[in-house]
């Protein structure tokens, strides 16, 4: 080895030692900054029997063991505030300009929340969180006055009200984390906790039961209906500051997030409270620590039913069930496959459908970008169309504006014995409503409030295409095929509302 070689040799391993000698020291004396980015772990669900007797202290265990991982959220965000001009705009105070620059103010919020990381990470609703510019944290082992701990928004689902928050600093003591159960497990009658910080109470524990599972919530908007999310029921007490509590099993284990009432006027609890269920939320973890959840979608509404025989022969379905297509968008992938309004899914991706709850779980949790089977049973054939998953674009969907009901030129009405009456359609009408050129029977002109169409969803302006599967071209042509109904029979309706077409089933008295 040369002279030279053999100085670079040393020189570089001086090198290395000298920095791992550094790398000790500095750890030793504390100097190496702890770093909050890591890898949230979603924590283990024990899906064990709930079994066992209660006792006189099973509550008191649960609080004592639980507690301490239930959080108090406190938020700032800004709004614009209202000027004098504003609720006063022909009066202007002398030295006041109208038309100045809004104004804003500092709002204060408040819920909870529950630790499921040592790393500082913290499940709350959406609502607690959503466009606070500050958010700040006190946990329960803290003192009044203490100063509380800052923390960082990481996730959030507007859909089913969760978000995910991270502590930018760690106290001195280690976090006590929750531990999940099983919410398919849960039942009605099953015993439950809530914990929660209502009206700035901390730590206040309310104890009472499941009242049922698998409640229907209105969860978003759109132009073309609504999207709902199925929650637990419980009446366990929550009122306002316990949103974004932990809802407990009798192991003291996380089954829902405390996250919506209904109330009185006054916002007190009125017996009636839902969470979203725990297996939800933890499915959706890996996705909310990217930040962003990610949905498919494939452009159509389902209509829930209640499958009697006379409607599955109807539909001649070879189950006990599907997914009713009310609702299909014009240029959504699933057009684009052939799908039609007033068809059943009856499978998807290869996996059976029996109702629309079902096929709407299966298309949210589809990679957008995947082509899947889908069977379907038209004209009382099993079909079988491929389908390409989008992504649902949650903001863009409510953003959608509805069609202003429309009027339309007078014409004789046509009583039809379904507790509504029928109009021609005319060259105005026509245009009007948007129709598609040559499609359309007739106009829906009054609904009785009380009478079958109404309880089917029918609005006056509605424009009738086809019954029971068959188009329809005039006033005579709808009156006749209503009228070969029988008595407690159900009509199939695909009619046109808003720029779309739209399924309604209405049943004969």
């Amino acid at each position: 080895m040369s002279i030279r070689k053999s100085s670079f040799f040393y020189g570089f391993l001086i090198a290395v030692l000298s920095l791992a000698v550094g790398m000790v020291i500095a750890s030793r004396l504390d100097l190496v900054p702890h770093s909050l980015a890591t890898t949230v772990s979603v924590p283990a669900t024990n899906s064990a029997p709930l079994t066992g007797p209660l006792d006189a202290g099973t509550f008191r265990t649960i609080a004592q063991q639980a507690g301490p991982a239930v959080v108090s959220i406190t938020t700032t965000s800004t709004r614009q505030m209202r000027g004098f001009a504003d609720i006063f705009p022909f009066e202007v105070p002398r030295g006041q300009r109208r038309g100045g620059p809004p104004q804003e103010e500092e709002v204060q919020g408040a819920g909870s929340g529950f630790i499921i990381d040592k790393a500082g990470y913290i499940l709350t609703n959406n609502h607690v969180v959503e466009d606070a510019t500050k958010i700040e944290v006190q946990l329960s082992n803290m003192r009044d006055g203490e100063d509380l701990l800052p923390a960082k928004l990481i996730g959030r689902d507007e859909l089913t009200d969760i978000a995910l928050i991270q502590l930018t600093e760690l106290p001195s003591t280690p976090l006590t984390e929750v531990k999940f159960g099983d919410s398919a497990q849960i039942a009605s009658g099953d015993w439950v906790m809530a914990i929660g910080n209502p009206f700035s109470l901390e730590n206040t524990v309310t104890v009472g039961v499941v009242s049922a599972i698998g409640r229907q919530q209105i969860a978003a908007r759109s132009a073309g209906g609504v999207r709902v999310e199925e929650m637990i029921q419980t009446d366990a007490a929550i009122n306002r500051g316990n949103s974004g509590g932990p809802l407990l099993n009798v192991r003291g284990e996380v089954v829902g997030i405390n996250s919506a009432i209904y109330s009185d006027q006054s916002g007190s609890f009125l017996g009636v409270g839902f969470a979203v269920p725990i297996n939800k939320v933890r499915d959706l973890l890996p996705q909310l620590r990217t930040g962003k959840v990610v949905r498919g979608r494939i452009g159509i509404l389902v209509q829930r039913t209640h499958w009697t025989k006379d409607l599955i022969d109807n539909y001649g379905l070879p189950t006990k069930g599907g997914a009713l297509v009310s609702s299909v968008d014009e240029d959504g992938p699933a057009r684009v496959a052939g799908l039609k309004v007033d068809d059943v899914i009856i499978e998807f991706n290869g996996k059976p459908v029996l109702s629309n709850d079902e096929v709407v779980s299966l298309v949210t949790r589809t990679p957008p970008g995947t082509t899947v089977p889908m069977k379907i049973i038209r004209d009382k054939k099993v079909m079988t169309l491929n389908v390409k998953v989008e992504e649902l674009n949650l903001q863009q969907e409510q953003g959608s504006g509805q069609s202003a009901r429309r009027t339309r030129e007078p014409a004789e009405s046509v009583d039809t014995g379904f507790g509504m009456t029928l109009d021609p359609i005319t060259a105005g009408a026509a245009r009007e409503l948007q129709l598609p050129t040559g499609r359309g029977g007739a106009v829906v002109s009054s609904v009785d409030r009380s009478g079958p169409a109404a309880l089917a969803g029918l609005q006056q302006g509605d424009v009738i295409l086809t019954v029971q599967g068959n188009d329809v071209k005039s006033t005579s042509d709808v009156t006749s095929a209503l009228a070969k109904i029988q008595t407690g029979g159900t009509a199939r309706l695909v009619v046109w509302r808003g720029g779309r077409e739209t399924l309604a089933l209405v049943r004969k008295r």
